[in-house]
């Protein structure tokens, strides 16, 4: 089967497909997968570079979410039965063992590609959400709207009843923030404090969703109401921003910060509790994961590529 590994962490360029063994048939308490659909993120850039918090030794498979069906069921699982559609961790690899309760079986007719596609992203949107006590009826900024945690922050502030601005750098992106549920939209490129505040009254907004950080994050900060909350999403923009506490004070505002990996450390319940609730909206059709890429495992580096460019809205998968 195919694999593809980093090797070394010179970067996407040095990502290498191999030929390896398939996996052994499942030992007690696992399951043997093939994999039909991967999401990649830009996550996978920097732990290729070896600049993301989670450093796995080397050589590691690139990737960690996928779709897949399941083939062989080892000694001791019950409610999964070969044939069954599946959420797993694996990778960009073409079959792989995983333990059964590391496992989410999807509902049948689910397509593979969307389901592959919102996991870390749809997570991210709505534990951040959570952190942030978003409220119907409240203004939700959310910056970098077609990246693929931000369109997610779209489409599920939208169901949980916001009022959603969406932000962007072209109007391609911005199109489809808005066919996704954004009740308005700013290219953000020559700023967009100004505007946030006239379509708000001069209020602000109450939360805002920030994977950008570095000016976009200064910027937000004089545009957020009072009692308004930012999440600290990431920092595709290059670097974290510099937070003013004097704003935050006269602003009685909050800066939070969140990983979703803390949280299925810490507080696997809570975990557990979003990933069936979010497994639902989609097999319901209430999230509608966007996946302007879709590419052979072949071709893992030009999608990474097309992350690394911007080119991507929402997600890249890389299918087989």
């Amino acid at each position: 089967m195919k694999a593809v590994y980093c090797e070394k962490l010179t970067g996407i360029h040095d990502l290498v497909v191999r030929d390896v063994p398939e996996p052994p048939k499942p030992g007690p308490g696992e399951l043997r997968i093939n994999i039909k659909a991967r999401g990649v993120a830009f996550t996978d850039v920097l732990m290729a570079k070896g600049e993301y918090q989670v450093k796995p030794p080397l050589p590691f498979v690139v990737g960690g979410e996928g779709t897949g069906v399941v083939t062989d069921v080892g000694e001791g699982v019950t409610g999964v039965v070969p044939g069954d559609l599946v959420l797993t961790g694996g990778g960009c690899v073409e079959y792989v063992l995983q333990p059964a309760n590391r496992v989410t079986k999807l509902p049948a007719g689910v397509d593979l590609v969307a389901a592959a596609s919102f996991r870390a992203n749809y997570h991210t949107a709505y534990y951040g959400l959570q952190r942030a006590r978003i409220q119907p009826g409240e203004t939700l900024l959310v910056h970098g709207a077609a990246g693929g945690v931000g369109l997610a922050a779209v489409d599920v502030g939208k169901l949980m009843g916001a009022r959603v601005i969406a932000t962007a750098s072209t109007e391609a992106k911005l199109a489809v923030a808005k066919a996704l549920g954004a009740d308005h939209v700013i290219n953000y490129t020559s700023g967009f404090r100004d505007e946030v505040k006239a379509l708000t009254d001069d209020r602000g907004a109450d939360v805002i969703y920030d994977p950008v950080g570095a000016e976009v994050f200064e910027e937000s900060m004089r545009c957020i109401a009072p009692f308004g909350r930012i999440l600290i999403v990431g920092f595709v923009g290059g670097r974290p921003g510099n937070a003013k506490m004097n704003h935050l004070l006269i602003k009685d505002a909050e800066l939070i910060g969140y990983t979703v990996g803390a949280l299925q450390r810490l507080n696997p319940e809570w975990a557990a509790r979003d990933n069936r609730v979010l497994v639902d909206w989609l097999a319901t059709g209430k999230i509608r994961p966007y996946v302007s890429h879709q590419l052979p495992l072949e071709e893992t580096v030009r999608a990474l590529e097309a992350i690394v460019n911007r080119e991507v809205i929402g997600k890249a998968v890389l299918v087989s």
